[in-house]
């Protein structure tokens, strides 16, 4: 650790160097610079560095490193174990780094490090073009596309990382590297599910499909229909093509217009059926779902995608807590025990116990990739949100209740960006043994001091 006079000049120097803005403890601005999505994380960085372009991330690296600090990097903001955010280190925050590049011709789009999936999504669909993105849409794209990338889409598209084209890193000793299948390929494929452990993403080159129509079934069931909602919506993904996707949710009901107010805090049932493609051929495969007793239909028709992504954006301030398994099957066993989940779920919060289908362009995607939930037919996220720290314990409980339920039926793997801080065997899981090795090597050579550390944590071997 440096002295506090030269930490002292180095942080006057960085302020004046760095065209974006600078924030220590104590300036003011600070407490609202180190806010992130999950309101149950509260850390104090000793500097956050604003970054407006490359040149900035590379000046800020290089003072943490001169200082000896480690560095954590903010894009979204939104990952539940508060990986944006350190304690006594540096906050590399690429927030005004949103830039979007579309290039229809050649169908792909290169996207700054700190830009949203609604800065993505606007972008693209101005020129009737999508990528695989978040179902929610102010999470930050980096992060979401490093750690795999499941979005209303994937069975059509393929995850995220599946379309990832290039990088551009700046690594922990300031250098600004290419990563991509051509160059640096090693790095490149460390980058498919490996986060944020090698570097800064200040860019990320995606590849694009035309999506002339979307359409969306958005029901809501009473949750004693649950079960069956549950089982229909089953038997109709595993004959629909790969367009169909979606998923069935227990969620309280929202203070929402479009929630009748008898409904609005208790617990309900409800099914999305997301289509790339017309109104059409999305209402004959939800044909099935229509035909149950439910009680709103949210949304059944046409709508834009770039809508459907914000349709249900979390609110922020919230208190969270989330884990995943990703499952050998859905048989009607789990499907009973998946129900039985959502009783005792906090009602009325912000908590969703959902299933998601996978199988499709997932099931059919690289392999070669350290991507190793990609086989499993489906998944559960219970996503645990609340608003009262009071809560805490119960909601915590309920989504480890949730995980352990589903352990007859887990194929072992996870998707890390489904989950918080569950220990290094867990991040194992989510790269596959094999495949964290041979990112143990790539580590050691990007970030021998782990510096990039502030995540689903790979140590240089």
């Amino acid at each position: 650790m440096a002295s506090p006079s030269k930490a002292g000049a180095a942080l006057s120097a960085l302020r004046e160097d760095l065209s974006g803005d600078v924030f220590a403890p104590g300036d003011p601005g600070y407490d609202d610079a180190r806010i992130v999505f999950n309101a149950m994380i509260d850390k104090r960085p000793a500097v956050i560095a604003q970054c407006v372009d490359e040149a900035d991330v590379v000046r800020s690296v290089r003072f943490a490193r001169d200082l000896d600090l480690n560095i954590a990097v903010r894009g979204g903001g939104h990952s539940v174990a508060g990986s944006a955010l350190n304690d006594g280190g540096l906050v590399v925050d690429l927030r005004h780094m949103r830039g979007v590049t579309v290039d229809p011709a050649a169908e792909a789009v290169r996207v700054s490090g700190g830009a949203t999936m609604s800065d993505l999504d606007h972008a693209t669909q101005a020129h009737g073009l999508v990528t695989t993105g978040g179902r929610v849409s102010t999470t930050g794209v980096g992060g979401f596309v490093l750690g795999g990338g499941s979005g209303w889409l994937d069975r059509w598209s393929g995850l995220a990382v599946d379309n990832l084209i290039a990088v551009e890193l700046v690594t922990a000793d300031g250098r600004q590297v290419h990563a991509s299948a051509d160059e640096n390929p090693d790095l490149f494929w460390a980058l498919h599910g490996g986060g944020g452990n090698f570097g800064v993403a200040t860019s990320l080159t995606l590849k694009l499909y035309e999506l002339p129509e979307f359409s969306l079934a958005f029901l809501l069931y009473l949750p004693e229909y649950g079960n069956e909602v549950v089982r229909t919506y089953r038997d109709l993904i595993a004959v629909a093509p790969n367009e169909a996707s979606g998923g069935v949710l227990y969620l309280t009901g929202p203070p929402e217009e479009f929630c009748p107010p008898h409904l609005q805090g208790t617990l309900l049932c409800a099914a999305v059926l997301t289509y790339a493609g017309g109104e059409a051929d999305m209402r004959k495969v939800a044909e099935p779902l229509l035909a149950l007793p439910h009680e709103v239909e949210v949304v059944v028709g046409a709508i834009p995608y770039v809508d459907a992504q914000c349709m249900i954006d979390d609110p922020p301030g919230m208190r969270n807590y989330w884990s995943a398994e990703y499952l050998t099957g859905l048989p009607n066993d789990y499907v009973d025990v998946f129900c039985a989940g959502a009783e005792s779920m906090p009602v009325p919060s912000g908590t969703i116990h959902v299933v998601f289908p996978q199988g499709g362009a997932i099931a059919d995607g690289p392999h070669e990739f350290p991507v190793p939930y990609r086989d499993a037919p489906w998944a559960t996220h219970p996503f645990g949100m609340w608003e009262d720290a009071a809560d805490d314990e119960r909601g915590i409980q309920w989504v480890r209740d949730v995980r352990a339920g589903a352990q007859p039926w887990s194929t072992g793997a996870v998707y890390l960006n489904f989950i918080g801080t569950e220990g290094p065997d867990r991040v194992i899981a989510g790269l596959g043994a094999d495949n964290y090795r041979r990112m143990e090597e790539i580590k050691r050579q990007y970030d021998p001091d782990n510096v990039f550390r502030f995540n689903h944590n790979i140590k240089p071997r």
